[in-house]
């Protein structure tokens, strides 16, 4: 069909697998270490914080896992999600490149976390645990892990940094319409929180901080566990059915991509779309150029130390081999809120170090401007998050028009932002500053990371 827009699939082609791909990988990512012992963290050291399902597949061997029927039927109210050629875009660009975005904003919040918070809270309850507790940035894992909790049942509790809970309160009442509870992180509820607001009283938080309460209160209550919307290896495979989908869509476009880009923060999205098509890259399949975009002032990719930290800032957490920044580290409070995060998913981080994806870092008020024009064109208000691999899709699209590649391009619109709208409005009203981290914050965060991290 001369001039589609959409790339539709039927509810009968959704994936019924996950991907795993550490199998495929040419090496084995570094296993996760126990934090008194430096030993490899095994299922029992894990057992208070996540049901044994999960556990299963954190450190699974096998390239799928099957998608459990209970899931595929919530799955069913917004998958499989649409594949868009941006036609207008280009046309106002002037490129020749064919710009493609996978939306991930038909989901019931707005964005892609519902793919792994609904199988989290279905396992957790499978399990008989009766409350889950999480933490968020931008709030929409914590307003997918409210809406998945609701589905089984379960009740919810939420730490989000305050920063983030000060910028965007529509998101808290979509966590308690679902019905979770929600505090701004640090809190007074936790040893975490308290030692933080007694050093930093205005302190705006990090996703650090909100996952050390979160995995606090977790811990002291046998009913519950607690949920992680990124970083870890089971939620990055719980995010490939929007890849896997991409896939068969672009059999429809009769096309394939020749760079994929995504926003990173933990990982998730990214993977989520980036790991089938790097299944395909390795068996010799495609040649696909694939590449990370990360805020200036949360560089992890970019800047950050490969090296075994923390997942959290109090230390709770098993230590973990990825690109960071120090778990101390406390991001500036810019408005890409899901992006915030002192560390990468170590399977990303691993890969970033075979060579098998690029990364790059960009300013926040060219990814707003990207945002703008996108939104101008095609009609989609991005979330704060894709805005970034937005602007770096727009980078590529104007290369090609200097050099006169046809060059098919592939971008993760993760969500979109009817609750981030007044992000918009610091930048429409000219308030909006970039904020790039500095080299004596950076080389201070550093010095944090544990011994012979």
């Amino acid at each position: 069909m001369p001039g589609r827009t959409k790339y539709l699939l039927d509810e009968t082609d959704m994936p019924t697998q996950w991907y795993n791909i550490a199998p495929d990988l040419p090496e084995p990512p570094p296993p996760p270490l126990h934090p008194g012992t430096g030993e490899p963290a095994g299922p029992d050291d894990l057992a208070p914080l996540f049901p044994q399902e999960l556990i299963a597949q954190e450190v699974s061997d096998q390239s799928y896992v099957d998608i459990p029927g209970a899931v595929l039927d919530v799955y069913r109210l917004w998958r499989p999600s649409p594949l868009f050629r941006a036609r207008r875009l280009e046309k106002a660009l002037g490129t020749p490149a064919r710009i493609y975005y996978k939306y991930e904003g038909v989901s019931p919040v707005g964005s892609h976390k519902p793919n792994t918070a609904v199988p989290q809270a279905y396992y957790n309850a499978a399990e008989g645990i009766t409350r889950l507790t999480t933490e968020t940035g931008a709030g929409q894992w914590g307003s997918a892990l409210a809406f998945a909790c609701a589905t089984y049942g379960l009740d919810c509790e939420v730490w989000q940094v305050r920063a983030s809970y000060d910028q965007k309160p529509y998101r808290k009442l979509m966590m308690e319409t679902y019905g979770a509870t929600l505090h701004p992180s640090p809190s007074e509820l936790t040893g975490a929180g308290r030692a933080v607001l007694a050093e930093h009283p205005d302190s705006t938080g990090s996703l650090g901080i909100a996952i050390s309460e979160a995995v606090e209160m977790a811990a002291a209550d046998q009913g519950a566990r607690y949920a992680l919307g990124s970083v870890l290896n089971h939620v990055l495979m719980h995010q490939t059915v929007i890849g896997e989908e991409a896939l068969r869509q672009f059999e429809l476009a009769e096309d394939t991509p020749d760079v994929l880009i995504g926003c990173t923060g933990g990982g998730s999205n990214f993977g989520g779309l980036a790991f089938p098509f790097l299944r395909e890259k390795l068996a010799g399949r495609s040649g696909v150029d694939i590449r990370a975009v990360e805020p200036a002032a949360c560089p992890t990719l970019t800047r950050g130390t490969y090296a075994y930290d923390f997942g959290d800032t109090a230390g709770l957490t098993p230590l973990l081999k990825m690109h960071t920044l120090g778990h101390e580290f406390i991001p500036d409070p810019i408005h890409a809120g899901g992006l915030r995060y002192h560390g990468m998913a170590p399977l990303l981080s691993h890969i970033y170090e075979l060579g098998l994806i690029g990364a790059q870092a960009i300013g926040q008020r060219e990814c707003f401007a990207a945002g703008v024009q996108f939104a101008r064109t095609e009609g989609v208000i991005p979330a704060p998050e894709p805005t970034h691999a937005l602007a770096a899709s727009i980078q590529e699209a104007l290369r090609c028009k200097e050099t006169g590649e046809s060059k098919a391009i592939l971008t993760a619109l993760c969500g979109h932002a009817h609750l981030d709208l007044p992000a918009y409005g610091a930048y429409l009203s000219g308030a909006m500053t970039d904020n790039e981290l500095s080299e004596s914050d950076l080389e201070q965060s550093l010095a944090g990371l544990p011994a012979g991290g």
